[in-house]
C-alpha cells in the first residue's frame, strides 16, 4: 500500500524526542524523507538513525530555531539530500511555568525567541523551497493555552508565545495560499511527554493529575495521538483545509 506521504519531504523541528520525534516517525513510516531538526544533538541522532535502520530516510541536522542560519541548513538538507521540501512541523517549543508577575525579562526573551521567533523564522526560510515544489504543507504547533491560558495563569510566556502562533498561522495561510502552501495550526491539551513532564513535576504529582482531570476523557494525550493530527494536514487529505486551528485536547477546553 501506497504511504500518505509518498515522494514527499518533511522537516520537522523539535524532533528529538516527544511529539517531535513521533512526527518524525509517522512521516517517515507514510513514505516522506524526513530532516530532524534539534539543539539535543546525540538525542536526534539517534532517533535518524533508528528510522534509517527501519527502512525511512531521514537526515538530522542541528537546528536552534531562534537562530536564521540554523533555519538555511536545515531547509538546504531537505532540498540538496531529498530533492527539496513539500513540508513544514514547527514542533519546537519551551515552557517555562512562572506567571507574569515571576517571569523575568530574559525568561520572557528567551521563550518568544524560540517558540514565536522560531516559528516565524521557519515558515519565512522554508517558504522559497515549498513555492519551488507547486504546493507545500506547514503545521504550527500552538497550543490549547492560546484560548485557554492556562492553569492558574501558570506559563505566562508560553501562553502568549501559542496566541501568537495561532495568529501567525491565519495571517501566512492569507499570504502563502496564492502559491499552493497551506499553513494550520493544532491546539495539542496536555500530552505525555519530557517537556510535559518537566513543567507538572512528577508524574503522580498533584498539577500532573489537576491537568489530566481536565480533559473528560481524565487522561493525557500521547505524542503519536498528535503526530496523527500532523499526518493528516501534512497529506493531501487535507488539501481544502487551510487557516485553521486544529484542537487535540482531549476536551480541556470545554472547560
Amino acid at each position: 500500500m501506497p504511504g500518505r506521504l509518498d515522494g514527499k519531504v518533511v522537516l520537522v523541528s523539535g524532533a528529538a524526542r516527544g511529539m517531535g520525534e513521533a512526527d518524525a516517525r509517522v512521516c517517515a513510516r507514510e513514505g516522506a524523507a524526513v530532516v530532524l531538526g534539534d539543539v539535543l544533538l546525540a538525542e536526534g541522532e539517534a532517533v535518524a538513525a533508528s528510522i534509517v535502520a527501519d527502512g525511512g530516510r531521514a537526515a538530522f541536522v542541528q537546528l536552534d530555531v531562534s537562530s536564521a542560519e540554523d533555519w538555511k541548513r536545515a531547509v538546504a538538507v531537505a532540498v540538496d539530500e531529498f530533492g527539496g521540501l513539500d513540508g513544514l512541523v514547527n514542533n519546537a517549543g519551551i515552557c517555562p511555568t512562572e506567571n507574569i508577575e515571576q517571569t523575568t525579562l530574559e525568561s520572557w526573551q528567551r521563550v518568544l525567541a524560540v517558540n514565536q521567533t522560531g516559528t516565524f523564522l521557519g515558515m519565512q526560510t522554508a517558504l522559497p523551497a515549498l513555492r519551488a515544489a507547486g504546493s507545500g504543507s506547514i503545521v504550527n504547533v500552538s497550543s490549547v493555552m492560546s484560548f485557554c491560558g492556562g492553569q492558574g495563569g501558570i506559563a505566562a510566556a508560553y501562553a502568549a508565545t501559542k496566541g501568537a502562533i495561532q495568529a501567525m498561522s491565519k495571517g501566512a495561510a492569507m499570504e502563502f495560499g496564492r502559491d499552493a502552501i497551506r499553513v494550520n495550526s493544532i491546539h495539542p491539551g496536555t500530552i505525555d511527554t519530557p517537556m510535559a513532564a518537566a513543567a507538572g513535576g512528577p508524574v503522580d504529582g498533584d498539577a500532573r493529575r489537576a491537568f489530566q482531570a481536565m480533559s473528560p476523557l481524565n487522561r493525557e494525550g500521547t505524542p503519536e495521538e498528535v503526530a496523527a493530527t500532523v499526518l493528516f494536514l501534512l497529506s493531501d487529505e487535507s488539501a481544502f483545509i487551510t487557516g485553521s486551528e486544529v484542537v487535540v485536547d482531549g476536551g480541556f477546553s470545554t472547560h
